[in-house]
């Protein structure tokens, strides 16, 4: 998903929507959330919006949430 994308999902919908979308998916194979691909690529997509939606709702700009959001990717996998 490129950062167009993930910035339409993050205006669109709010952080709580995000998590509903996610759950569907997980239950149903679909979302109300207008994403359509393999499960595996829509959740990870719809958790990365979630994120950085939550963390724009704190008063962070986009930009700074999405690296924020990179920095956490990156500290998961040890790379930090």
């Amino acid at each position: 998903m490129d950062t167009k994308e993930l910035k339409k999902l993050v205006e669109k919908y709010s952080p709580d929507q995000l998590e509903s979308c996610i759950l569907q998916q997980l239950s149903k194979g679909e979302n109300e959330c207008e994403l359509v691909d393999g499960s595996d690529d829509v959740i990870t997509a719809l958790s990365k919006a979630g994120v950085v939606r939550e963390l724009m709702d704190h008063g962070m700009k986009f930009s700074d949430a999405l690296r924020e959001l990179g920095r956490r990717i990156r500290a998961v996998y040890g790379k930090e």
